[in-house]
């Protein structure tokens, strides 16, 4: 579990694709905090720690989630938002996000705004009906507020901390991020849709 306050912008140093997955390494002082198998926020993305040595860290995704998010496109070069797990006691300083990215959404366009900037991102049809205005977003793994919804588009309002401390500021139009919608969203669409005789899982 994460929170979306993002601690540090990683470097990709290598990206090495196969055709069970990838491999993607990554520069960042807070590997010195990460051990095998510590769950780490790859942009958005929950990635296991796989390895890790001199002030990097390696961690695999499958195809899967290279399907699903954009950490298939990375390059070498690339900075990343990163955050490490949650742990109990810390502070809630976002909101609940799992990792778990629902989708790959488009930048359709951004605008300063005095000190901050406001970001519209063309969402996935299907994603659309779990967002609404003044609700939680999580985008390439960053906590922000929805402040305006309109059909398919959301827009955010990056505040000069998250301009300068996170991937966002620099996006621009045409640009793919990935997208956790509210955790209690979906929950709540699950529950509305009731359930038949079987159940998930039964045999």
């Amino acid at each position: 579990m994460f929170t979306g306050i993002v601690r540090e912008l990683g470097t990709v140093t290598a990206l090495d694709r196969d055709g069970d997955g990838a491999r993607i390494r990554i520069s960042a002082d807070i590997a010195s905090e990460l051990a095998e198998g510590d769950s780490v926020s790859v942009a958005g993305a929950c990635l296991t720690v796989a390895a890790g040595a001199d002030g990097s860290f390696e961690a695999d995704a499958m195809n899967q989630t290279l399907g699903l998010t954009t950490l298939g496109e990375l390059e070498p070069g690339d900075s990343v938002n990163l955050e490490p797990a949650l742990r109990a006691g810390h502070r809630l300083g976002g909101h609940l996000v799992q990792g778990h990215v629902d989708g790959v959404a488009t930048v359709a366009a951004t605008a300063d705004d005095g000190i901050s900037r406001r970001l519209r991102i063309k969402l996935p049809t299907e994603l659309a009906r779990f967002v609404a205005a003044h609700g939680s977003i999580a985008i390439d793994g960053v906590s922000l507020t929805v402040t305006a919804i309109a059909d398919v588009t959301a827009e955010v309002a990056l505040i000069p901390e998250t301009l300068e401390r996170t991937t966002l500021g620099a996006l621009g139009e045409g640009d793919r991020v990935n997208v956790e919608v509210d955790l209690v969203a979906r929950h709540v669409e699950r529950l509305m849709q009731g359930f038949g005789t079987e159940r998930e899982g039964s045999d």
